[in-house]
């Protein structure tokens, strides 16, 4: 049976040729609009985004003001769905990482660590992961975190009219990205962290470049202290804006600089280690200020301790293998750089096609089908740049995932925007999102 919505229906239609075609409008708005007509007042609701250069992506926000005061702030996301977790389903355990590594695009090597952290645990195999490949995973996510602190700084800079500390914070992201380049052939995702290990090993000479890029941003490092940490002008526009106590934070689940900047100094690096991170000598910096100007200084100092850390990773670097050696999981296996570009070396690919039946056949049902995975579920989290970032995992024993659910920061982040903001100068909205820093990749995935 079916039915025709009435012309007064909010779901009233008309009929066409092709069928009912129905108008959706967006309830929350046209809800907000009404009531603030009938209050017969002066307040005015705002539709900030989601095409606007200081929501960090596309971000809407739908705020309500009375002269120059927010008295109502709310969040309108989706606009960037992309549908990476469902799409998992239907992609081996391999191609996932291709996936995943596109959600917060500013941090892809967290992406990528947490998605293979959580395959190798259901595999049984965390202590066959080469120590090689644990040291370059550790040297990357480093890197990764300081590129997005970058992006943080130099983005919120450039929102608050301080336009030289996003040229500082470009031109030293450059710096990071072209090392990216030179590692995984990629500025942005990558792709390189694969269950098992890695894709390739680091190529020649790439560790003396390493150096020299760490030397290069603690030499630059300081210009931002001189050119914001204790600039009277950007210091007025963030402090004791975008306030946040530890209550809130924990009532929220805000994790990452936001959490730090209530002064507890809550890490995954230091509370619940991985990939090796409590063998490297580094601190966890804090601030009590609870607003925009402790997030800053935390991100700042974030970084030092993350060149601190590579400097460690790139001694520690000792030759040896960058993938499991069980051949049923090892994928891509073999490779070499050739004058065509990368690919399978020359003598494996002689001995798979003429020497051995079998190996060619399962290589062909490898890189085909996938390997498979014991059934079970594992939640894995890592401490990426805006704070707790876990993957939830469920394997029905098959070549794909049966489910992959990300606990993405930046979404969970995002529910303090209206504590923060409510009460507080239009202006400061800005702040409050820069100071959150999300990025509608990970929201919308």
């Amino acid at each position: 049976m079916t039915t025709t919505p009435t012309p007064t229906s909010p779901r009233a239609g008309r009929e066409t040729t092709e069928g009912t075609v129905y108008t959706v409008t967006g309830g929350d708005w046209d809800e907000i609009v009404s009531s603030a007509a009938r209050a017969n007042d002066e307040r005015i609701v705002v539709n900030m985004g989601p095409q606007h250069p200081s929501t960090h992506g596309v971000l809407r926000l739908i705020l309500e003001i009375d002269g120059e005061t927010v008295t109502e702030a709310r969040c309108g996301i989706g606009y960037l769905h992309t549908g990476i977790e469902k799409q998992t389903e239907y992609r081996t355990w391999t191609q996932g990482t291709t996936l995943v590594t596109r959600m917060d695009y500013l941090t892809s090597f967290f992406n990528e660590t947490a998605y293979c952290l959580a395959v190798e645990k259901l595999l049984g195999i965390e202590d066959q992961v080469p120590d090689r490949a644990t040291v370059v995973r550790v040297l990357l996510m480093e890197l990764n975190r300081i590129s997005s602190h970058l992006v943080a700084i130099a983005t919120g800079g450039m929102e608050l009219g301080a336009s030289t500390v996003m040229i500082y914070g470009f031109r030293d992201r450059e710096l990071i990205l072209d090392a990216y380049e030179l590692i995984t052939g990629l500025r942005m995702n990558h792709a390189f962290i694969r269950p098992g290990g890695l894709a390739q090993d680091l190529p020649a000479g790439a560790v003396d470049q390493l150096r020299e890029l760490v030397g290069t941003l603690r030499k630059n490092l300081p210009e931002y202290d001189k050119l914001a940490s204790g600039n009277p002008v950007f210091k007025a526009r963030m402090q004791d804006v975008a306030h946040l106590d530890l209550t809130g934070c924990m009532a929220l689940g805000v994790t990452g600089p936001i959490l730090r900047s209530t002064g507890l100094p809550h890490d995954l690096r230091k509370a619940q280690p991985y990939c090796g991170y409590e063998t490297y000598d580094f601190d966890v910096p804090t601030t009590d200020t609870c607003d925009a100007y402790g997030r800053f200084l935390i991100r700042l100092e974030e970084m030092r301790q993350s060149l601190r850390i590579v400097d460690q990773c790139l001694d520690r670097l000792q030759p040896g293998p960058v993938m499991v050696a069980d051949k049923k999981i090892a994928w891509p296996a073999q490779l070499a750089l050739g004058p065509d570009g990368l690919g399978n070396s020359p003598d494996h690919i002689k001995q798979i096609m003429g020497t051995s039946m079998e190996s060619l056949i399962h290589h062909f049902k490898l890189v085909t089908e996938g390997f498979r995975v014991p059934p079970g579920q594992i939640y894995v989290s890592v401490e990426s740049p805006k704070g707790e970032l876990g993957v939830h995992v469920v394997s029905d024993g098959g070549t794909r995932p049966f489910r992959v659910h990300f606990r993405d920061p930046s979404f969970t982040n995002l529910q303090a925007m209206a504590a923060m903001a409510e009460g507080g100068q239009v202006a400061d909205v800005i702040v409050v999102i820069a100071s959150i820093d999300p990025v509608l990749g990970g929201v919308d995935r």
